[in-house]
C-alpha cells in the first residue's frame, strides 16, 4: 500500500507492485515534479500484514497522510483498490461530476473511449 496525491491510499496485489515499482522510479529524478512522486509513492510504500480477523493493518503515516476517519471507502480501479475517507471521497467525487458539467466537450482521447 501506498500513497497517492489525491489524499488516499492505493492497495496493490503483490505481483503487480514490482511493475508500478519499476515505472516510477524509471521517471527522471532530475525532474522535480517526478522526483516528489517518487517520494511519496516510493516513500511511503508498506507491506500490510491481517490481524486475526483477516483485517489488514495499516501503519499510521498512511492513516494520516490519507486524513482516515471511521468511515472509509474502497474503490476498485483496475489493477488497485483506492482507500478514501468517506467524506474526502464523496466531496473529490461531487467536485468530479460537476467539473464534467462545465467542461462541456471531452477531449479527443476521451472521445474515442468506447464503454
Amino acid at each position: 500500500m501506498t500513497v497517492h496525491p489525491d489524499i488516499c491510499l492505493m492497495l496493490y496485489p503483490y505481483h503487480e507492485w514490482g511493475t508500478v515499482q519499476e515505472k516510477v522510479m524509471k521517471l527522471s529524478n532530475m525532474n522535480r515534479k517526478a522526483r516528489d512522486l517518487q517520494r511519496l509513492i516510493i516513500g511511503y510504500a508498506a507491506e500490510l500484514d491481517m490481524d486475526g480477523n483477516g483485517r489488514l493493518l495499516l501503519p499510521p503515516s498512511l492513516r494520516e497522510f490519507a486524513k482516515l476517519d471511521k468511515h472509509v471507502v474502497l474503490i476498485g480501479v483496475g489493477n488497485k483498490f483506492e482507500l478514501w475517507d468517506e467524506r474526502r471521497w464523496t466531496d473529490r467525487q461531487n467536485e468530479w461530476l460537476s467539473d464534467g458539467e462545465s467542461q462541456g466537450s471531452l477531449s479527443d482521447e476521451l472521445q474515442s473511449l468506447s464503454l
